[in-house]
């Protein structure tokens, strides 16, 4: 399966998962079950890995209010 890019996956990431990368930006360590959920919403394998930088500013851009 190819990776899609966070703009994809993202839409498809359950609420919780979602949010836990919201209270936990730029984490070291992913959370074994917020991993599993972006490998099967067609991300990376997270397991022993966090996401790159970019993909953590697409997260936290995706969190701020609009105006």
């Amino acid at each position: 399966m190819a990776e899609l890019r966070i703009e994809q996956w993202w839409l498809k990431l359950p609420t919780v998962h979602k949010q836990w990368f919201r209270e936990n930006l730029n984490a070291d360590v992913v959370d074994p079950d917020a991993a599993a959920a972006v490998y099967e919403a067609g991300g990376p394998d997270l397991k022993e890995a966090t996401l790159p930088e970019e993909d953590w500013e697409f997260i936290e851009t995706q969190s701020e209010f609009v105006d």
